[in-house]
């Protein structure tokens, strides 16, 4: 008799171990597409597919400029950069903001700075955000209390001041306490938007349309 139990016990567990567990999900991120090979990160995971290749139940149908379309546990989606979905197909809010190129070759923009509106240019070869002392007087940052230091102009070794800005925003796409240096005198002569804010945001150019967005 107690054989028979076994038996019965040994079969349910069979049985329960081969019924998936509900309310799995899988969560997936595109965070970067270069022509038809997409950066995903599946729960956590950073993964490089081709069209075609599959990781964990997501495959990656097609490409395009600004979204992926990929299948996800059998179902069609089509998401675009950093844009995160799951099995559920429920969307993060996104801010994606927009900057043509313009004549010279240039992504310039309108940003706030401490509250004031300000031209700024991308520049992702610049460290922090650099504002020169004639602006930063203009804009009532007290530089002057920053920490002192040099930094290397096409001039040659120009003053500077380390400081620390209360917000940037682009957009909308607004940045907390974000690192700059004041360099003293004219230059540069557009505020330069560095890595220090830009490393919060993904940047995507397609066609001379540069694209910063963050979710959220």
């Amino acid at each position: 008799m107690w054989m028979q139990q076994a038996a019965a016990l040994a079969a349910l567990g069979l049985l329960l171990a081969a019924v998936p567990a509900t309310g799995a999900s899988t969560s997936v991120e595109v965070e970067a597409l270069l022509g038809e090979t997409a950066v995903l990160l599946i729960d956590g995971e950073r993964k490089t597919l081709r069209v075609g290749q599959s990781f964990a139940d997501v495959t990656l149908v097609a490409t395009q400029p600004m979204t992926a379309t990929l299948e996800i546990n059998g179902r069609a989606e089509t998401v675009g950069l950093s844009q995160r979905v799951g099995t559920n197909f429920e969307k993060t809010q996104e801010q994606v903001v927009t900057i043509p190129r313009d004549a010279m070759m240039r992504y310039q923009t309108n940003a706030t700075i401490n509250g004031r509106s300000v031209l700024v240019m991308v520049d992702t070869g610049a460290n922090m955000v650099a504002i020169s002392s004639a602006q930063a007087r203009t804009m009532a940052i007290d530089y002057s209390s920053g920490t002192p230091s040099q930094v290397e102009t096409a001039s040659g070794l120009s003053g500077a001041y380390a400081v620390t800005l209360q917000s940037v925003s682009v957009g909308g796409i607004q940045v907390d306490n974000v690192p700059a240096m004041v360099v003293e005198g004219a230059y540069p002569g557009t505020v330069l938007l560095g890595m220090s804010y830009l490393r919060h945001v993904k940047l995507q150019e397609h066609n001379g349309i540069l694209s910063l967005s963050r979710s959220h």
